[in-house]
C-alpha cells in the first residue's frame, strides 16, 4: 500500500514537472484534511507566528501579505498585515487580502473558523506538529506545498544535525540534573510529558519535573519546595516582565537548591513554544544551563 505521505510528493513532482496538466494540486495535510491548493500559491495568510517564521526560513517571505498579531520574527514580519490573532481570526481582513492559501495550526486556530476561510473560497493548509519530529514533517510539508522541496530538507537535515550533536555531548555527562521548567506565574504553570519542553529537557540532559499526563499543569509552590529542583528554566512570558522580575519570584525561596546554586535561568520564550527550526536555538540554550561543565575553559565542543 502506497502511505499518504508517499502520495504527495508524487503528486506535487508531477505538477511541477507538468504545470500545464492543473492549476492545483490535492494534498492530505497533517491534520488529515484533503486538500486542493495552487500549484504556486503566490499570495499567502500564515495563520500563526510560527507559520510566518517557517515561510521566511524557506526564503519565502515575499509571498506573505497577511500575519497574525503576534508574528515579529524574523524583523520583516512586523511589517506585514495583522489577521487577528490566531485563535481569533479576522475573516474579513484575511478574505480582503485575497490569499490564494491560508497556512494554518490545528493547535491553535478554531476549527470552525478555518472551516468559514475554507467556505469563502481559501484553502487552508494545517499543520499539526506535536514533537520534534513532527515539526520536521510540518515543514517539509509546508516547503512542498509552496514549491521549494530542497530548502526545507536542508533546513531538516540542519535541524538534525544540531540535534545530533546535542545527544553526542549530552552522553558524555554523568550527571541528570532535575528541572523545573515555568511557562507562567501565576499561578506557575509547567511542562507536562507530551510537549516540546519535555522533550527538549530529555533531549538536553534533564530530568522534567512537570512529566506527567497533564500538557500543562499548574504547581502551588509548595509542591514546587517539595520537589525542591536542582535547575529552574522560566520563559520571559513575551517580555511582560524584566528577567530580574521573575528570578526574584524564584529568590524568596533560598531554601531551594536551585536559588541557593544561582541556577535560576531566564530564557526567551519563543525558543520553546513555537513550533520552528528556532526549537534548536532552545535546546542548545537548554544545554548550556543543564551541563555548564561541558562548555568549561579547554573543553573541546
Amino acid at each position: 500500500m502506497i502511505q499518504r505521505n508517499t502520495i504527495f510528493p508524487l503528486i506535487l513532482l508531477v505538477a511541477l514537472l507538468f504545470p500545464g496538466l492543473s492549476s492545483a494540486v490535492t494534498v492530505v495535510d497533517q491534520a488529515g484534511r484533503t486538500v486542493s491548493i495552487p500549484n504556486a500559491p503566490k499570495r499567502i495568510v500564515a495563520l500563526a507566528p510560527s507559520l510566518a517564521e517557517i515561510v521566511f526560513d524557506l526564503g519565502q517571505g515575499a509571498r506573505l501579505v497577511g500575519v497574525t498579531q503576534f508574528s515579529d520574527f524574523p524583523a520583516e514580519a512586523k511589517s506585514l498585515p495583522r489577521v487577528g490573532s490566531y485563535v481569533r481570526l479576522d475573516l474579513e481582513r484575511i478574505v480582503a487580502l485575497k490569499p490564494d492559501l491560508c497556512l494554518g495550526i490545528r493547535d491553535g486556530n478554531p476549527k470552525h473558523q478555518v472551516e468559514k476561510i475554507e467556505a469563502a473560497g481559501i484553502p487552508v493548509y494545517v499543520i499539526d506538529p506535536r514533537d520534534i519530529k513532527g515539526i520536521m514533517e510540518a515543514i517539509q510539508g509546508v516547503g512542498g506545498v509552496l514549491g521549494v522541496p530542497a530548502r526545507a530538507e536542508a533546513l531538516v537535515a540542519e535541524m538534525s544535525g544540531r540535534i545530533a550533536h546535542v545527544r553526542q555531548q549530552v552522553a558524555t555527562t554523568q550527571t541528570r540534573p532535575r528541572v523545573f521548567f515555568q511557562l507562567y506565574s501565576p499561578p506557575i504553570v509547567t511542562a507536562g510529558s507530551k510537549t516540546f519542553i519535555h522533550e527538549l529537557i530529555t533531549i538536553a540532559g534533564g530530568v522534567n519535573l512537570g512529566a506527567g499526563p497533564v500538557d500543562y499543569p499548574r504547581f502551588s509552590w509548595e509542591k514546587v519546595l517539595s520537589l525542591d529542583p536542582d535547575v529552574v528554566v522560566v520563559t520571559a512570558m513575551g517580555g511582560k516582565q524584566k528577567p530580574e522580575q521573575l528570578k526574584a519570584q524564584w529568590q524568596q525561596w533560598p531554601q531551594l537548591s536551585a536559588v541557593r546554586s544561582g541556577r535560576v535561568h531566564v530564557v526567551n520564550d519563543n525558543f520553546f513554544d513555537r513550533p520552528t527550526p528556532r526549537l534548536i536555538n532552545g535546546l542548545e540554550a537548554l544545554l548550556r544551563i543543564l551541563h555548564p561543565e561541558l562548555f568549561g575553559a579547554g573543553h573541546v565542543q
